[in-house]
Order: C-alpha cells, then sequence, then structure tokens
C-alpha cells in the first residue's frame, strides 16, 4: 500500500525539519499516541492505539530516521506489533521545499499489516491509513506553522492615572477625572457653541474663564 500527498506549512524548512525531529511535537501529531521517546539522535520507542473498523489495537514499535539531510527531508519508517491484532510496518520520504517564508512538505508513505488486522478488506485498510497521515500531517501543519501567541499589553485606566497624581489622593479618582475634563479647553470653548451641560453654572464659569484666556 503506497500513497502521498503534499502540506503547505506556514514556517521555514529549518523550523519544519526541527519539528519533524521533535518528539514533543511527533506526540501531539501522531494519532492515537500514548508515548514516544528517543533513545538516540535517530531512533524512537513509541506506542499507539488506534481504531481500524471494528478493532481497537495498542501498538508498540520502533521509530528510525534515515537518508537525514537537513533541512531539504529525512525517511522515517517504524515496525509495531499490536498482539493478536496482528502487526504493522511502514514508512515515509519527507522532501520539503521553499514556499516564499513558508515550507511545501511533500510525503510518499507505504506501509504493509499482518495477522487480524490484513483480514479486514484492503479498501477499508486503504481508507483508514489515508486518514491517518492526513490527519498527521494536517496536524503537524498547525503545530509547527501556529503563530507565536501575543500577550495584550493592559493600558491603565485613566482613572489610575490619575489616581497617581496629588490631586487625586485629596478629591478621588472620579472627582479628578471630572475636573480634568471640565478644565481642558473643549470644543464649545473654541467655538463658542456651548452645550446644554454649558448653562450650568459651574460649567459656565469655567467655559468664561477659558475664554477669558
Amino acid at each position: 500500500m503506497d500513497m502521498n500527498g503534499t502540506q503547505r506549512i506556514e514556517a521555514s524548512r529549518e523550523a519544519v525539519y526541527a519539528g519533524l525531529n521533535d518528539v514533543d511535537i511527533l506526540r501531539q501529531c501522531i494519532p492515537g499516541c500514548e508515548s514516544i521517546e528517543k533513545t538516540s539522535d535517530t531512533e524512537m520507542v513509541a506506542k499507539v492505539t488506534l481504531r481500524i473498523g471494528p478493532v481497537k489495537a495498542s501498538f508498540a514499535g520502533n521509530v528510525t530516521l534515515s537518508d537525514l539531510d537537513p533541512p531539504n527531508g529525512y525517511t522515517i519508517s517504524g515496525e509495531g506489533s499490536g498482539g493478536m491484532a496482528g502487526f504493522a510496518k511502514g514508512g515515509a520520504k519527507v522532501t520539503l521545499e521553499p514556499d516564499g517564508e513558508a515550507t511545501i512538505l511533500n510525503y510518499t508513505v507505504s506501509a504493509e499489516i499482518g495477522g487480524k488486522l490484513a483480514q479486514m478488506g484492503s479498501r477499508l485498510i486503504d481508507s483508514t491509513a489515508k486518514k491517518l497521515a492526513g490527519d498527521f500531517f494536517a496536524k503537524f501543519g498547525e503545530v509547527v506553522g501556529k503563530p507565536p501567541a501575543v500577550e495584550p499589553v493592559a493600558e491603565e485606566a485613566p482613572a489610575e492615572a490619575a489616581g497617581k497624581g496629588w490631586m487625586s489622593r485629596i478629591l478621588g479618582t472620579s472627582a479628578t477625572a471630572f475636573l480634568i475634563l471640565a478644565l481642558s479647553p473643549s470644543l464649545c470653548c473654541i467655538t463658542g457653541n456651548h452645550s446644554a451641560m454649558a448653562d450650568d453654572m459651574m460649567m459656565s464659569s469655567i467655559c468664561t474663564s477659558h475664554g477669558a484666556l
């Protein structure tokens, strides 16, 4: 069984290649992955639980990286046993091509199964394998190409800023805010068109004092 596909990832080739070698990222992306650990620079051990049709099986096995060509790609292969469910082995040839600031990831996957799983029919096996491969590379693209989170910068509220002044300590934050608005040269004082609020005695005297200036 062979299949191939392409995934565009919004990240550099170097970042994508590093992600393909990062066990934490692989753990997030491999469907049904329960654990994966590096035993050397090119070898890993993994445990994966999958459901294929009516059969649910846990596979434990080894993963090997070969044909390393950073940051252009590599070959990843593995073999695992699912107990009475059977066994699975296969590999994927991955190549990376730059596309501006993004990367085009091309993959060719080959797989072979045996035991009880092999009796379920090639159509079901092929469709499941294609879905698993598609899910892996789609998730990998999301994780590696995800933009960094930007923490929002909290702006200081005007009342808090006023609270740091000496007037606020005397009159309180709400009174200070009112005085700042009232004493600032407003549009009505510039144009002479006083609003209804300006008819108030206090506001009228403030606007008159601005007009005198």
